[in-house]
């Protein structure tokens, strides 16, 4: 009978592709990358991750995953945890989250009075009453993002003030005074703040466009007076709205906020709830990955349309809300929609990506309690350090269950492509086609430039590429970054590298993430549910240079 089975596998196997011992399907496949042209640009520190104000109370379908990880009492002299936000030098990070409305804050002409966190009330707006930040907590913080050099974005309580009425809107002007209080105590302290946000378009409450227009005016009236009046030229940025993507509301907001707003951000957590058992399933359908990309071709539309020039940011996303899914959102599968998401909105001009949360609920980069780091944060820290500001134009034919991003090469030359492969069977041998190469004198009798105009993401060229002759590409060489569950099991919360196990060591280092050379000449191969991160630094292209 077993002969039989392998048998019939093996008869499969040959008579639709190409299939290895362990019965795996391969495929070839072609990437095809445009580089004459980049299709759009993300800041230079495009990953971004949350640190939220939720405390150990905080629980969602019976489950308390927040532990530790709010702002108020988090371990700030972890050695872990410093060192992880280290190995970004630097990465932005944002403070805040559905509670931070309900935040006010301690004044120096105030100290005496009581300052005291999150208390669980049912009867209150998220279970919750108001809290204090002690600016003794504010000191610690900023200690901790000075030593780590980390760049603060900062979310405003844009509540305060406002009343809020039974359809759950809330009316009235935004009362700025303990707001400037925060800021004039931070200017005086000397810390660096990068940007601050007001967030009042998300969950369980709502302020009307026209207000919340004024708000953000009277935020950026403030910034710019405290600053000002403190010969502080660099000043933070204002960011906003948060909340979920309404594109009436949004292009309504751009148009009243000319010269007053930055960056218009959103929030993301297309998934779904956390509680649904079809989670894997969404992560490794293409469809449901495709149709992620909607709200960032939306804003992009929009922003590419008004005569604001603020820029798209995505504020914070954790792909399923209500603190993610222990044994998903935590584990190697969510890498596949994490990077996807990343190079999904890269494509359409967004700057930053914002990850709920670097430590907290089910979603954290860092384990809640050990610190220790969660696959996509090694995922995270290998896009910080290998994909550059300028997008690239790519597209791969052969199998929908790849997905492929280009941009290119951060603080090096070349290219680096980012390949995603959602099929657990199929193993993938990818060719490279690169178009708009810069021809070297060296090289001329070999290469036969191609022009190409590219204006839409994802179209394939029509003309002829440019590839690699065996002669030229003989000294040539990639470095490959190849990432795999532990086990081949995408559940596992351990990550390897070029098959090395990824582990913080005894005195909380973060590994070193160490590429394997491999000749040009050799085929690119995509393990079934892995991802390859593939620096070319000898693909020199018009968009790069």
């Amino acid at each position: 009978m077993g002969s039989l089975v392998w048998f019939l596998v093996f008869v499969v196997c040959v008579c639709s592709f190409v299939c290895d011992v362990k019965g795996y399907v391969s495929v070839e496949g072609t990437v095809v990358i445009d580089g004459e042209t980049p299709i759009a640009e993300t800041d230079e520190n495009f990953v971004c991750a949350t640190l939220d104000w939720w405390p150990s109370e905080k629980c969602d379908y019976k489950v308390c995953s927040w532990g530790n990880a709010s702002l108020f009492n988090l371990d700030l002299k972890n050695v872990v945890f410093l060192n992880a936000v280290k190995a970004f030098s630097p990465l932005k990070i944002r403070l805040g989250g559905t509670l931070q409305d309900k935040v006010i804050y301690q004044t120096e002409d105030n100290k005496q009075q009581p300052c005291t966190p999150f208390a669980q009330n049912s009867s209150r707006l998220f279970g919750f009453t108001e809290a204090c930040l002690p600016l003794a907590r504010w000191d610690e913080l900023n200690s901790f993002f000075n030593q780590s050099g980390a760049l603060v974005i900062f979310g405003l309580n844009a509540l305060h003030g406002k009343s809020i009425q039974a359809n759950n809107v809330a009316t009235g002007p935004w009362d700025s005074t303990n707001a400037a209080s925060l800021i004039r105590y931070t200017v005086k302290k000397g810390y660096n703040i990068y940007g601050n946000e007001l967030s009042g378009n998300g969950v369980g409450v709502r302020i009307d466009v026209d207000p919340y227009a004024s708000d953000t005016i009277a935020l950026h009236g403030l910034i710019q007076d405290i600053y000002s009046r403190n010969n502080i030229i660099t000043k933070p940025q204002i960011i906003a709205p948060g909340g979920f993507f309404d594109y009436n509301w949004f292009q309504q907001f751009l148009s009243k906020t000319v010269g007053s707003l930055d960056s218009i951000t959103h929030h993301i957590y297309s998934l779904g709830a956390g509680s649904q058992g079809n989670l894997v399933e969404k992560i490794l359908n293409s469809t449901v990955l495709d149709n992620g990309a909607g709200v960032f071709r939306d804003l992009h539309s929009i922003v590419k349309k008004s005569q604001n020039p603020a820029s798209a940011w995505v504020g914070e996303a954790g792909g399923a809300y209500n603190s993610g899914r222990d044994g998903v959102t935590n584990t190697f599968v969510f890498s596949f929609w994490y990077l996807d998401q990343l190079g999904a909105s890269s494509t359409y001009d967004t700057k930053t990506y914002c990850r709920q949360t670097l430590i907290g609920g089910n979603y954290g980069l860092l384990n809640t309690t050990t610190f220790v780091p969660n696959p996509d944060y090694y995922s995270a820290l290998l896009w910080h350090r290998l994909m550059g500001k300028s997008v690239l134009s790519t597209n791969f034919t052969g199998n929908r269950k790849i997905r492929a991003y280009a941009h290119c090469a951060k603080q090096s030359q070349g290219i680096t492509l980012l390949l995603i492969n959602i099929d657990g069977n199929t193993t993938v041998n990818a060719k490279i086609d690169v178009y708009g190469r810069v021809m070297h004198m060296q090289n001329r009798s070999n290469i036969h430039h191609h022009h190409h105009h590219h204006h839409h993401h994802h179209r394939k060229s029509k003309g002829t590429p440019l590839h690699h002759n065996k002669q030229a590409s003989a000294n040539n060489a990639r470095e490959e970054y190849h990432l795999t569950p532990l086990g081949g099991d995408i559940h596992s919360q351990t990550v390897l590298l070029n098959g090395k196990k990824l582990t913080v060591d005894s005195s909380g280092v973060i590994p070193a993430l160490d590429p394997v050379t491999v000749n040009s000449l050799e085929p690119l191969i995509v393990a079934p549910y892995s991802i390859v991160f593939v620096h070319m630094p000898n693909f020199d292209v018009s968009a790069c240079m």
